[in-house]
């Protein structure tokens, strides 16, 4: 039987392309989870406000808005391969500039522009490893994939609380630092081929042909590829008929996730303190204890995404809510109810991280699933930025106010995610990105068991 990506077994390039995407997360998650770590020290530094500091916090939430809507659609429009290798770059000479930076606006504009950047990588790093992904592993690849952004977030905190003395320039090494994996993967992800996907969808036939031969043999068939072609690139067709509806989900629950993760983790060494913890290298210390659960949680989605997409979603709003609403209700919980209550929602909430890459992958067709990814990624980092910049603010005032409201947004995931989420678990990509030939339906018995 001739071979074809959807029914292959994963090859070593399958797993050399999950692991460079990846790379891209790993230092999507280094980045974003840096600046906790290098805030206060930032903060103290500029003697800033919480306004100026949560401007700060959020303004690569803000960058990645622009960088998700508008880079989205120029790899569907040039190819993944040139954003690929070019957002990485951005990576390096913006890490680098921020040791240099004078004053607290060049910081932000500086976390802005590198927001820009790591939306573009969110983009294209879920999209070309579903591309090549089989049907039956994609969703543990994506796994694979996502997972390496909570591995970055949790190699930040620890060099970051390494980097952590008592000099005035402490939090420049740290932010600089990030130059330093990036270059890495710059230099792994040059080689990558360019997705057969795409190169079908712009009538490159033969160049196709020949991709998927170097990965699968002489005998590869495109007949799958062939079957979830389209020619159509419009940015408006992710606004049109079924997949307006996919939009609006993707989006949403997309934003549900990330608002309480954000300003979790953008803050987690001051909240740490105000649910009683130990204050400075202590907290961040039980910040980067934490970081293990989270990766913990992202991985142990291998376990459930091939069996439902659906209710592995589900589950996972539902099991974040609890642990956050207990902490909103106890006035002074223990430092271990704290650390346990914590892990707990580390691991639920990390479970379904790999749908933000799988989701808008599987419901979008070839011309437009980048950019569906890239409009999922900037809605998303609205709710998020309004979440980390809004954290210190709400945390001045309380910490359980800032506990209970993180409960009530994964409440809201849960109820649109029962509304509209789908399922494609085990579909080809061509059935999935169909025309609505499935729909959501109310989870069964089965599912909720």
């Amino acid at each position: 039987m001739p071979a074809s990506l959807e029914k292959s077994r994963p090859t070593r390039t399958h797993w050399l392309i999950t692991l460079y995407a990846g790379g891209g997360e790993f230092c999507d998650g280094y980045i974003l989870s840096i600046i906790g770590v290098a805030l206060p020290l930032i903060t103290h530094d500029f003697n800033l406000g919480s306004t100026m500091s949560g401007l700060i916090g959020s303004a690569s939430l803000i960058g990645m808005f622009v960088g998700g809507l508008v880079f989205g659609h120029v790899t569907d429009r040039i190819g993944r391969q040139k954003v690929y290798l070019a957002d990485i770059t951005a990576f390096i000479l913006l890490s680098a500039a921020q040791y240099f930076a004078p004053d607290p606006w060049t910081l932000t504009l500086l976390r802005f522009a590198m927001g820009i950047a790591i939306g573009a990588d969110f983009a294209i790093a879920g999209t070309i490893a579903s591309e090549f992904a089989p049907r039956r592993s994609r969703g543990p690849l994506l796994v694979v994939m996502v997972t390496m952004w909570s591995v970055g977030a949790a190699t930040a905190y620890v060099v970051g609380w390494l980097m952590m003395r008592s000099g005035h320039d402490d939090w420049r090494w740290m932010m600089a630092s990030s130059a330093v994996p990036a270059v890495l993967i710059l230099l792994l992800r040059f080689g990558t081929p360019e997705s057969p996907r795409w190169l079908m969808n712009q009538g490159r036939t033969e160049d196709a042909r020949q991709v998927v031969r170097q990965m699968l043999g002489p005998d590869a068939d495109l007949g799958d590829l062939e079957a979830e072609t389209t020619t159509r690139s419009r940015y408006t067709d992710i606004f049109q008929g079924v997949y307006l509806r996919r939009t609006v989900f993707v989006g949403v629950f997309w934003a549900c996730q990330l608002l309480p993760i954000y300003a979790i983790t953008t803050y987690e060494p001051t909240i740490l303190s105000s649910l009683g913890l130990a204050h400075g290298n202590s907290a961040y210390l039980g910040s980067v204890a934490l970081q293990i659960f989270y990766i913990l949680g992202s991985l142990s989605g291998i376990l459930f995404v091939n069996r439902g997409r659906r209710p592995l979603l589900l589950w996972s709003f539902a099991l974040s809510a609890l642990p956050l609403l207990v902490l909103s209700l106890i006035a002074e919980p223990t430092p271990t109810a704290v650390i346990v209550l914590f892990a707990v929602f580390g691991v639920a909430s990390f479970s379904s991280q790999c749908l933000q890459a799988i989701y808008p992958s599987e419901l979008f067709p070839t011309g437009v699933r980048a950019t569906a990814n890239g409009f999922a990624t900037g809605t998303s980092r609205i709710g998020a930025a309004i979440g980390t910049w809004g954290a210190p603010v709400v945390l001045g005032h309380s910490t359980r106010l800032a506990m209970l409201l993180g409960a009530l947004i994964c409440g809201i995931g849960w109820l649109v995610s029962y509304r509209l989420a789908p399922e494609t678990s085990g579909r080809s990509l061509a059935e999935s990105s169909g025309d609505g030939s499935f729909v959501s339906n109310p989870p069964t018995v089965k599912e909720l068991s």
